[in-house]
């Protein structure tokens, strides 16, 4: 009977122990490698910052069609940017034009 009972005040707190230590862990890996723990966290990250550059990349690029347009809609219109857009649409080329024809 006292064996028993020194068994039981040992192995009944190491099994509370072991089972706090396994909830414990389950949670810390949840935490790290879950759906929304720290790696979905850093991915996401990675995401947003990937679009903010291709934000960024847009915007310069709006600025810059939104300077070309400002130049053909303006009271004087500027003349390379005029004759540049006139042998594009009429398929022309500057007799100093070097053309290169590729296969």
């Amino acid at each position: 009977m006292v064996v028993r009972r020194r068994v039981r005040t040992v192995l009944i707190p190491l099994g509370l122990w072991t089972v706090s230590a396994l909830v414990v862990s389950y949670f810390v890996y949840q935490a790290e490698n879950g759906s929304r723990g720290l790696e979905a966290k850093r991915a996401v990250k990675e995401q947003a910052f990937g679009l903010i550059r291709e934000l960024a990349a847009a915007k310069a690029d709006r600025a810059v069609w939104e300077h070309r347009v400002a130049l053909l809609r303006s009271e004087q219109i500027d003349r390379d940017l005029l004759e540049e857009r006139a042998r594009v649409v009429l398929g022309r080329v500057h007799a100093n034009d070097v053309v290169i024809i590729g296969p």
